[in-house]
């Protein structure tokens, strides 16, 4: 009998490349924190992983082979504008306290998944095992 790997690691594999595609977001808001007119960007995780869940497809559907595809699109999301707290004087809308406590807190997330992945592993190589 065969392995499914897809119904055996369930929706981590998913959750893993949405936080790898949320921490590139991040880490280019921190690395232009002093672009003027730079404007932050983040995507809504609980939508994007609801949306995938739910089987929608990554990329928008065209109606003509040459249509351009949206640049604003990650994972099937539209990237969103962060609302600053406070404004900078040169239009830059990054805040680097905010955005190293939201890099962090998806690092976090992303270490959870890497460990939820190595448990169904590990708990698939006792079952061939036999253990």
């Amino acid at each position: 009998m065969a392995i499914n790997f897809d119904s055996a690691l369930g929706i981590h594999p998913q959750a893993l490349a949405l936080r790898e595609k949320r921490s590139e977001i991040l880490a280019s808001n921190l690395a232009n924190a002093d672009t003027p007119d730079y404007k932050a960007r983040d995507l809504d995780f609980k939508s994007v992983f609801q949306q995938t869940l739910a089987g929608a497809g990554s990329e928008l559907k065209r109606s003509q082979q040459g249509h351009l595809s949206s640049q604003n699109n990650v994972l099937g999301a539209d990237l969103l504008y962060r609302n600053p707290q406070q404004a900078s004087l040169d239009g830059n809308t990054v805040e680097s306290h905010i955005e190293q406590a939201k890099y962090a807190e998806n690092a976090v997330q992303y270490e959870a998944s890497l460990r939820f992945i190595n448990n169904k592993f590990s708990g698939l190589m006792s079952a061939i095992k036999g253990e």
